[in-house]
């Protein structure tokens, strides 16, 4: 697909201007091996005239139209570097959204967010990821890379026929491994944690995040916090992309709500104050 470009092209994504439009600004953070175009089923039912939500992806390096640049390894290098251009998006009342690896990323964006200048965020929404301060050692990236495939098989999050493809494997390998390595090696640091409101999305036979990992996000906020479960293992995102839509219109109504911010009559919100 060929991604609408805004002012941050390298690392911020649109889907076309048909989709934008929205009182809020969703800006989403893809899983491990994952890119901004696995976001795109959400653009067409959040987005467009009307919309809840104007669906924004982030592009790591290292993937498709960004292959050529080298992926980076830690979680706090890409937080780091996306905050940089989320913080530019400061026209709309932010919500951030991350799924599996995704979810710390936007965590730990969130944070940076609430304690440096620029637009705070709503909420956050963080799916299919353990909280982060619930450490499970792995080393899926120190495996070989048919170790490293098999793993990506199991959490049945790319197209089986992809995987027995030579050249794809040669594409994806790289920053597959990179991923791999930042969210194992990621160790949740002590500090302030959100005071924008939480809401935790999982699928209920996902067995990289079970709920009683996924309960502590309720830790990580002195906001509101709420879980929703849905069917489906670790991807269960794909199976049910209006249900997750649907989930996403509440929680960012709540979002809404707890700021004290009002929409009545068509008008849109208000950003919130920096």
């Amino acid at each position: 697909m060929t991604f609408a470009q805004d002012t941050s092209a390298q690392w911020i994504r649109g889907f076309g201007k048909e989709f934008d439009g929205g009182r809020v600004r969703l800006v989403c953070f893809p899983h491990a091996g994952g890119a901004a175009s696995f976001y795109y089923p959400l653009a067409g039912r959040l987005g467009g005239e009307g919309g809840v939500a104007e669906v924004r992806a982030v592009q790591y390096p290292g993937r498709q139209d960004r292959r050529r640049e080298a992926p980076l390894t830690t979680i706090e290098a890409l937080a780091s570097r996306a905050v940089e251009e989320v913080r530019r998006l400061n026209d709309k009342p932010l919500v951030l959204f991350g799924h599996s690896m995704g979810a710390v990323i936007a965590y730990e964006v969130a944070r940076r967010l609430e304690r440096e200048s620029g637009p705070r965020p709503l909420g956050l929404i963080a799916s299919g990821r353990r909280a982060p301060s619930v450490h499970i050692p792995d080393d899926v990236h120190r495996r070989g890379d048919g170790e490293l495939i098999d793993a990506l098989r199991e959490l049945s999050g790319t197209a089986s026929s992809l995987l027995d493809d030579e050249e794809v494997l040669r594409m994806i390998l790289p920053a597959l491994r990179a991923d791999y390595r930042a969210v194992e090696s990621y160790r949740h640091r002590p500090g302030p944690e959100l005071a924008c409101p939480v809401t935790a999305l999982v699928g209920v036979d996902d067995g990289r995040a079970p709920l009683e990992q996924m309960r502590p996000w309720r830790r990580h906020t002195t906001g509101a916090f709420d879980l929703r479960v849905f069917p489906g293992g670790h991807f269960y995102l794909t199976e049910q992309w209006t249900a997750v839509a649907d989930a996403i219109r509440a929680s960012v109504g709540a979002f809404e709500e707890a700021a004290g911010l009002t929409v009545g009559g068509g008008a849109q919100a208000s950003p919130p104050p920096a």
